[in-house]
């Protein structure tokens, strides 16, 4: 395949079992001329991917964030932006009050924590960024006064909890809410009409003269089925979901493998 752009998840895809990017992976894209794009897209906020581009040599680039919520071009200008509806973000965090469920509550730039404990200590920790330490309610005065919702709440705690509010939400938000389970302690919510594959369409109609077909994607999980789906070549990483690698064209190594390294590496040799 003749790629013109490359799109990848990052966790459980692009990091390596330190979650950091390898010296493989850099040494690859630093080959590829940057002509070729590298787009991330993820469920992290921009600043959780930014250091990482920066890794990469790659500072100036599209980013797709919070599952497509929020879309930047390379200059930081938004080029899509849908959040969830402040009531509903209110509902969560009712339903979670008498539970040990922590949340975190997420809007283009911020990301807001009520209390330092376990669970932030390893978001902070796992995404090199800090939060704004802000009671949830308060935050919710806060956005109620700019007309904002949430690009996304990510609840963690226990699989049991965890579990019952994800039935909850389902069976009454389906219709309004994506819930990803990407572990039995976790569930981030976002919007759901946006997806990966459809801010990487917005990026390209906005800002390059060619298509999905012409993009090579990478991802693991089940908020990338739509992108693997969408692109002309769509890779799995071996860990992947088997729903993923289902869809995908590829099946590469486990991302303590260097997965994307190693096709990045065959198809730059036939370019």
């Amino acid at each position: 395949m003749n790629f013109k752009a490359i799109c990848s998840d990052i966790d459980g895809t692009l990091l390596n079992s330190e979650r950091d990017l390898s010296p493989r992976l850099k040494t690859i894209i630093a080959q590829l001329s940057e002509r070729y794009p590298l787009i991330l897209a993820s469920s992290r906020m921009p600043d959780a991917m930014r250091h990482l581009l920066r890794d990469l040599g790659r500072a100036s680039e599209p980013l797709i964030a919070y599952n497509g919520g929020f879309v930047l071009d390379q200059a930081g200008n938004v080029l899509d932006s849908v959040a969830i509806p402040l009531d509903l973000v209110a509902k969560i965090l009712e339903m979670t009050r008498k539970t040990e469920i922590h949340v975190s509550l997420y809007h283009g730039e911020n990301w807001y924590e009520a209390k330092e404990d376990y669970w932030s200590k390893r978001e902070i920790q796992n995404t090199k960024v800090s939060p704004t330490w802000m009671q949830g309610e308060d935050v919710l005065n806060l956005w109620d006064k700019d007309g904002l919702g949430a690009h996304k709440v990510m609840v963690m705690g226990d699989s049991n909890e965890i579990s019952w509010l994800f039935g909850e939400l389902h069976l009454e938000h389906a219709q309004e809410l994506h819930l990803y389970r990407s572990k039995d302690t976790y569930i981030e919510i976002a919007p759901r009409k946006i997806s990966k594959a459809t801010a990487l369409k917005l990026v390209l109609e906005s800002m390059y003269d060619f298509g999905m077909e012409e993009v090579i994607a990478f991802g693991d999980n089940y908020n990338d089925i739509d992108l693997i789906q969408s692109v002309g070549w769509g890779v799995a990483v071996g860990n992947a979901r088997p729903e993923v690698k289902a869809v995908a064209k590829e099946v590469t190594l486990h991302h303590k493998e260097d997965g994307v390294a190693a096709t990045l590496e065959r198809l730059a040799a036939s370019l």
